[in-house]
């Protein structure tokens, strides 16, 4: 990747040849991290090329089968989802929205500031890509940029770990907790109204309770109703992801949940395929190559798995890397209830392989293994990556925690390099008892790997991205790939193997031990990009390989009215 040049220095703002932008105003809040000057000028602190990083894409779908109320609810899903997208820019931005990317004069960097939600390259560790900012703060918003890990350790205030709260701090100093529905109101009440009056559209009775609920959860700060409804869902053509879902952005601690929403069309015909997977659940979890205490959960046997193309995203799951299939709900209470469901993004999917993954096979796969680059294969992995999310245990041996509250900032990284490589797992175990029946071990082997290439561009700031390094580097330890005299990636078959069982061990054990102090050693020394590494991507940006994609969405887009 282009190196980051130093904020405000003329000598590279020379060099590079940059562009010279508008100023935004300044925060007025002097407790946030420091915006630019008006009197100043911005300057663009990486190479023009870098704007590029992200192929647009058409979010479309056929709604040719859904009748006229479904296509008016659609469109007030949509409006719903943009209020999500506008609380998720002041979760992670502390300026207002609409004066920072009007104060970008240039086109192109207005553009990707709005594909990063702020002034920081998402996929570049959260660097900042334009003069006058420092780095982004681990916390976002959620917490006061002043505040460090020290002082809230010791602080004593309700809700102090919770999901759906923002971090204040009163007249004296002192932290607090401001509940979402009370920190962002007027805004959820108006999401609220749009799903109470989509809900009167829905012709599908269990959809049309989830968004009655839904619409009640975003005044109630309480989510377990809804998420439970939402598992009940299995007939309804038209689906909804909306709220605070995902920690990712609360780098800091991994508490709180960041506003995002999707809105989705269901693919009857390959969900029908992608059913009966689910059900094996159980089974694998007996099976899972770690000892017996590390996996005495039991998932839930209300799980299902479906496929969706997606015409919507907003807010945290539209920025920077793009999601391709998601596994919710995060509440472990209903993950070990009902399980969760596994929403598989197939237009998304399809997007990516074309435009990035297959590239960079070409690019860093040995020839003769290059026919094992398939859709199915890269569908499947990614598939059984969130059927994955379901393996292992919730809570840690000791009783004391959950998983995700022991390992604080790490367990999304570690969570996903889990779900990664059991999802592998459940590949290898189902082809072995015949009930996966396309490709062969090699077609998801070769897949796997190219798709590290893939997702480690991502950059350490991102959980799947760190998750991918972890894996690579453990992967070359192991032998479970060769590097040729030309630079290309050959798969060991039978190493790879071996390397997926071990990896596995390793990674439930840390969980079930609650052990974060391992954990941040295994993210300190393995979830790094190294010297070869690091020339390998730069030859996927020398050939002008996209790293991710974006979209243009919306109710135009896909022919609905306003």
């Amino acid at each position: 990747m282009k190196k980051v040049l130093s904020r405000y220095s003329p000598i590279a703002a020379a060099v590079a040849g940059l562009f010279i932008l508008s100023a935004c105003s300044k925060s007025a809040d002097t407790t946030q991290a420091s915006s630019p000057d008006t009197d100043n000028q911005q300057i663009l602190l990486v190479d023009e090329s870098r704007l590029s990083i992200y192929h647009g894409v058409d979010l479309t779908s056929d709604l040719s089968h859904l009748s006229d109320n479904q296509r008016e609810m659609l469109s007030l899903l949509i409006d719903a989802s943009k209020i999500m997208d506008d609380l998720f820019w002041k979760q992670a931005f502390f300026e207002d929205k609409d004066a920072f990317l009007s104060s970008i004069s240039d086109e192109k960097v207005r553009h990707f500031a709005a594909i990063n939600y702020g002034p920081w390259d998402r996929l570049n560790g959260d660097t900042p890509f334009i003069s006058g900012y420092e780095d982004k703060a681990l916390g976002a918003e959620f917490y006061p940029h002043d505040m460090d890990k020290a002082e809230f350790a010791t602080a004593n205030f309700k809700d102090k770990q919770g999901l759906y709260s923002m971090i204040k701090r009163d007249e004296a100093g002192k932290l607090y907790s401001v509940p979402y529905s009370e920190a962002f109101k007027s805004e959820l009440m108006k999401a609220s109204d749009l799903l109470k009056k989509a809900s009167t559209l829905a012709e599908d009775e269990s959809f049309k309770q989830y968004l009655q609920l839904r619409s009640e959860a975003l005044l109630s700060n309480d989510y377990l109703a809804s998420d439970m409804a939402w598992m009940d869902m299995k007939t309804n053509p038209v689906e909804l992801v909306i709220g605070p879902i995902e920690s990712y952005e609360d780098q800091l601690f991994g508490y709180r949940a960041a506003f995002e929403a999707y809105v989705l069309i269901k693919d009857l015909a390959w969900s029908d395929k992608l059913a009966k997977y689910a059900a094996f659940l159980p089974e694998l979890q007996q099976g899972l190559p770690v000892a017996e205490a590390y996996k005495a959960e039991m998932p839930g046997s209300d799980a299902d798995l479906n496929a969706y193309d997606v015409i919507y995203y907003a807010g945290h799951s539209n920025a920077g890397s793009k999601t391709i299939a998601i596994n919710l709900p995060n509440d472990e209470r209903v993950q070990l209830e009902k399980g969760t469901r596994r929403l598989q993004l197939k237009n998304a999917m399809r997007a990516k392989f074309d435009t990035i993954l297959v590239p960079i096979a070409d690019t860093l796969i040995v020839p003769e293994q290059r026919k094992h680059i398939t859709f199915d294969a890269f569908f499947a992995n990614t598939m059984f990556h969130e059927v994955a999310h379901g393996l292992g245990i919730k809570n840690t041996l000791d009783g004391a925690s959950t998983v995700r509250g022991a390992l604080k900032e790490h367990a999304s990284a570690l969570e996903e390099g889990k779900a990664d490589i059991l999802g592998l797992y459940m590949v290898q175990s189902l082809l072995e008892k015949g009930e996966i029946t396309e490709g062969s071990l090699e077609d998801y082997y070769v897949t796997f790997m190219a798709g590290i290439f893939r997702s480690v561009r991502f950059g350490a700031s991102s959980a799947h991205g760190k998750a991918n390094m972890i894996r690579f580097n453990f992967f070359a330890q192991q032998g479970a790939f060769e590097k040729t005299e030309d630079g290309l990636y050959r798969v060991n078959m039978e190493k790879m193997g071996a390397a997926v069982e071990a990896l596995s061990e390793l990674i439930l054990t840390l969980q079930g031990d609650g052990d974060y102090d391992g954990v941040a050693k295994l993210v300190e020394t393995m979830g790094v990009i190294k010297p070869d590494l690091a020339s390998d991507l730069a030859r996927l940006e020398a050939a002008s390989i996209p790293v991710d994609i974006h979209f243009n969405q919306g109710k135009k887009i896909l022919g609905l009215a306003d």
